[in-house]
């Protein structure tokens, strides 16, 4: 393990001059704003608030902000579905982007701002990192741009802004290059660049840290020849430490899903995954404004996933394969990965993943398997950075240079959306503010307590909650606790007798009415009740105290 590395290991890397990698960086981010405009027009009052999982991940960064300068150690006892604990665990716990936004939060950026700049943030870095990946694979920027683009911006990207676990990929490609590495060359430091690249991918959400780690399981095998026989034993330790330290450092972000398991059922069943996994017509649905509107592709298979790469990606993708296949351990691996995920989006079709749903669990946690589309689709966008190189290859210096620009210029034309349909967002109402005048730990509670149908308009009272982070019987999320269901039950007459002495056996103290959404006959019932005195009021929303607990 001492020797020096042979040239065709580790000086293949092209050096990346660092003026460069910033001037790519700026490109990727003026990418990111024109295909999400016009987001960046006004990051602060736009936004995907009409869809419920949008709402969700506004909360969970806040909330993470909060929680991990205040009480890091309960980090994911949060403050919806009183009393459940390790409620954070029933989503994703979006540590990464979280910690990406948190100065903004604590700066006093509202939820939102932050989510849409990080949002674009997510694309961009996404990009980018893809972009220098394999700039140092292959030594042409014009290769790095391609797979760039097509890393961030596709079809699963921009028909997903509201899943925005989904747009950060930025940590997948330096992955596979630092575990390239340390094939090529077994060293303690590339297993720990492994480890790192791993575990700050995994921290974006859960789905990707299962997904990288099947991919990285699908480039192993895929490269017999770096690992078999005597070059196993070089290898071992450095493979080992990448495991144990990803393992140590995740630990942490897995056991409060595991207990969440055992306390509450979390998990997805197969027939729960097979009916939210791809269907063949996925791959064929390409939503950018040239395909769907223009002509018209893919609105026949249209059904909420897109999956399709490409024309141009797709043909360089399958030129890589076809001339470097045999040649290139990259080439080898990255059809691997886009392969074996292709088989797993499909879910409990593909016969093999029964039994790798018993076999790893971490695999029972997955819902939505058609999001190993993702994967497919990162796989494809970094071989066809290798496909654009064997094509540059064959034309004169000047041909070359400009059929890169109009290959870069066409996938971004194939993906565009944009102008994307955004939603106006007028801020927290003031009246909230009256929560900070009482103890942070009060119960508090939103009527109407909706049932399963209308689950998702809890969301906004949750955005609301983030002035103060009371606890809350409300919520929403990836799961529902059997908790929830008896408070519907039991809330769904409020307000009567009956439903107030449950609220105050729970510990409520402060009760809030939406008095726009609430039934006019339940509204006058309010005043019948002495144990609901009104304490504050903007005309719509009213703040009503709960006794014995007393406003001041």
């Amino acid at each position: 393990m001492g020797a020096a590395p042979p040239a065709s290991s580790v000086d293949d890397l092209a050096p990346i001059r660092p003026a460069i990698a910033v001037a790519c960086l700026l490109l990727f981010f003026a990418l990111a704003a024109l295909h999400t405009w016009p987001l960046a027009s006004a990051p602060g009052t736009l936004s995907r608030n009409d869809n419920g999982d949008a709402v969700l991940h506004e909360w969970i960064m806040a909330w993470v902000a909060h929680q991990v300068v205040s009480d890091p150690w309960h980090l994911f006892d949060a403050n919806i579905f009183f009393p459940e604990p390790n409620t954070l665990a029933f989503s994703d716990h979006l540590f990464a982007q979280s910690m990406l936004g948190a100065p903004l939060r604590w700066a006093g950026a509202s939820p939102v701002l932050v989510h849409n700049l990080v949002l674009i943030a997510g694309l961009a870095l996404s990009g980018w990192t893809a972009c220098l990946v394999i700039y140092r694979w292959t030594g042409r920027w014009s290769a790095g741009l391609l797979s760039g683009c097509l890393m961030a911006f596709n079809a699963f990207t921009l028909t997903r802004l509201p899943q925005i676990q989904d747009l950060h990929l930025e940590f997948f490609a330096p992955a596979l290059l630092a575990l390239d590495r340390l094939l090529r060359w077994p060293r303690l430091r590339h297993g720990l660049l492994l480890a790192l690249w791993y575990v700050l991918q995994s921290l974006t959400g859960t789905y990707l840290m299962v997904f990288t780690a099947i991919a990285l399981i699908s480039a192993v095998l895929a490269r017999p020849r770096d690992w078999i026989g005597a070059k196993f034993r070089p290898l071992a330790p450095p493979l080992m430490l990448a495991v144990v330290v990803s393992t140590i450092a995740l630990l942490p972000f897995i056991l409060p899903y595991y207990r969440a398991r055992e306390a509450v059922g979390l998990g997805r069943s197969l027939e729960e995954t097979r009916r939210y996994s791809a269907e063949f017509t996925d791959y064929l649905v390409a939503p950018g404004t040239l395909y769907f509107e223009w002509m018209g592709w893919g609105r026949t298979f249209w059904a909420g996933d897109a999956l399709f790469p490409g024309v141009v990606g797709l043909l360089l993708a399958i030129l890589a394969v076809s001339a470097l296949l045999r040649s290139d351990a990259r080439v080898r691996m990255l059809t691997a990965i886009g392969v074996v995920a292709f088989a797993l989006s499909f879910g409990p079709s593909f016969p093999l993943y029964k039994w790798l749903y018993y076999g790893f669990p971490l695999l029972q946690g997955i819902r939505g398997a058609v999001r190993f589309g993702e994967i497919v689709l990162a796989a494809i966008a970094l071989l066809a950075g290798f496909g654009l190189v064997r094509l540059l290859r064959h034309l004169p210096r000047r041909a070359a240079l400009g059929t890169a620009v109009v290959i870069v210029a066409a996938v971004n034309l194939e993906a565009l959306r944009a102008p994307m349909f955004y939603s106006p967002y007028r801020g927290i109402p003031p009246v909230y503010d009256a929560l900070t005048e009482i103890d942070p730990t009060t119960v508090v509670v939103w009527f109407p307590f909706y049932n399963s149908a209308a689950f998702h308009q809890n969301a906004p009272f949750m955005l609301a909650a983030t002035r103060t982070f009371n606890p809350m019987l409300n919520g929403y999320s990836g799961f529902k606790p059997a908790s929830y269901y008896e408070h519907v039950e039991r809330l769904t007459p409020f307000p009567d007798r009956a439903s107030i002495d449950y609220l105050r056996q729970l510990g409520v103290g402060i009760v809030m009415v939406d008095s726009r959404n609430m039934r006019g006959a339940n509204l006058t019932r309010l005043d019948e009740f002495p144990e609901l005195r009104l304490w504050k009021t903007d005309g719509n929303l009213r703040i009503y105290c709960l006794s014995p607990f007393v406003c001041v």
